[in-house]
């Protein structure tokens, strides 16, 4: 006997009422899309359920991809067999044995969705766990602390029999929440935000601000990297890289020290907004966390929101620096994220930026500035790269040495 299924379950999709249907089928499009490359396996889906047929592919291969798959809440390894109790209780005994070893407890727990099927829930519980104690020496039962939880569906075109629950990454389908344009720096936060609004179900685009000779193809490069990675958790995703120069070297001949960062990230604000409109996206998304630098206080994200009317999200508003690290560790950006090619926001950084800027001083300053000239400059000159995960960027990688 081996695994043939994996079951999937998903939490927040099953409050969507009438919606419902249009979250599963795009999750369903998602865990297809994810798998592949796996020639033969085949993704259904029933009512509260989904289910992968493996089709000879090895399930670890598999939960390794699922695991990335926003909108699945959890997920099994399953055996298939058909609705006969024989059969069901023999499934039921190889998944425990193979869940356990040596010495250990377990419980019964059985579904019966098919309500046609000629046992009660209860009964089936007691039946199969008596089979498992009478066919085994090193288990016994434990309902309070089990090993392990053998968990059994009836439905109405099969049985399927579980003993492994993997948690899922959780969240909605990625393409079920409208389209985001992420401010993509190359530093730790911006991706983590990204990776947030993913699990949020959003499609992703990223803009990058590129300041050559100041910055760069290496700090170019690492934010290329950057969306890759995020595509595991979505899809190929567009990066826009701006060419920044020209309206930043003219802010730092033109603005008081004080105020630099604050007018550079004005501008950053209005060329981002331009270039979601122009593909789309209703939204922007930041790494900002509350308090973290001079301009994350509440006065500067007042001072520097005036110029645009476009909702903009901060998944990390409320994060500590160490949460935010931990994150960029487990979905595997932070070694990107620390090499040290400067961005543009660490070129040209004033010894001391205001922390509770005046809109009206920002203001003034900008009058000195031909903001429309520099914005369009800046949008006309935008390269757009699509960024897939077919490259290796642990090639990559090496090649930035």
């Amino acid at each position: 006997m081996k695994y043939n299924h994996i079951l999937i379950r998903y939490a927040e999709l099953s409050l969507k009422g009438k919606n419902r249907k249009v979250f599963e089928k795009k999750l369903q499009t998602n865990v297809r899309e994810a798998l592949n490359s796996f020639e033969n396996v085949k993704v259904k889906r029933s009512f509260g359920r989904m289910f992968v047929e493996l089709n000879g592919h090895n399930e670890i291969d598999i939960t390794a991809r699922l695991k990335d798959v926003f909108g699945i809440y959890s997920f099994s390894p399953a055996l298939k067999v058909e609705l006969d109790q024989e059969k069901i209780n023999d499934a039921a005994l190889w998944a425990v044995k193979d869940a356990i070893s040596s010495k250990g407890t377990f419980k019964m727990t059985v579904k019966r969705p098919n309500k046609d099927y000629p046992y009660r829930s209860q009964e089936l519980n007691r039946t199969i766990g008596a089979h498992i104690l009478k066919n085994t020496d090193h288990l016994s039962v434990d309902v309070h602390n089990p090993n392990v939880e053998v968990k059994v569906e009836i439905r109405q075109e099969a049985a399927y029999v579980m003993c492994k629950t993997i948690k899922g990454a959780g969240g909605l389908p990625v393409g079920t929440s409208g389209k985001v344009l992420l401010m993509l720096s190359g530093g730790i936060d911006s991706p983590v935000a990204g990776y947030l609004a993913l699990k949020r179900g959003v499609d992703l685009e990223a803009v990058h601000f590129h300041s050559p000779p100041f910055t760069n193809e290496r700090a170019k490069q690492k934010v290329e990297d950057l969306a890759r990675v995020l595509t595991k958790y979505g899809s190929s995703i567009k990066l826009h890289i701006v060419p920044f120069t020209e309206a930043q070297k003219a802010i730092h001949q033109q603005v008081p020290d004080n105020y630099e960062m604050t007018i550079m990230r004005r501008f950053m604000l209005r060329i981002a907004e331009k270039t979601a409109e122009k593909n789309d996206a209703i939204s922007l998304v930041n790494g900002e966390s509350l308090g973290q630098v001079a301009s994350q206080t509440l006065e500067s994200m007042h001072t520097i929101n005036e110029v645009t009317n476009m909702p903009v999200l901060r998944p990390l508003i409320t994060m500590d620096k160490e949460e935010v690290v931990d994150i960029a560790k487990r979905i595997g950006t932070y070694e990107l994220s620390i090499l040290p090619f400067e961005d543009c926001c660490t070129i040209f950084l004033p010894p001391q930026t205001k922390t509770k800027p005046k809109r009206e001083k920002a203001n003034d300053y900008e009058k000195n500035l031909d903001i429309g000239y520099f914005v369009d400059r800046a949008v006309e000159g935008i390269e757009t790269i699509e960024i897939t995960s077919d490259t290796d960027i642990d090639q990559e990688f090496e090649e930035l040495f």
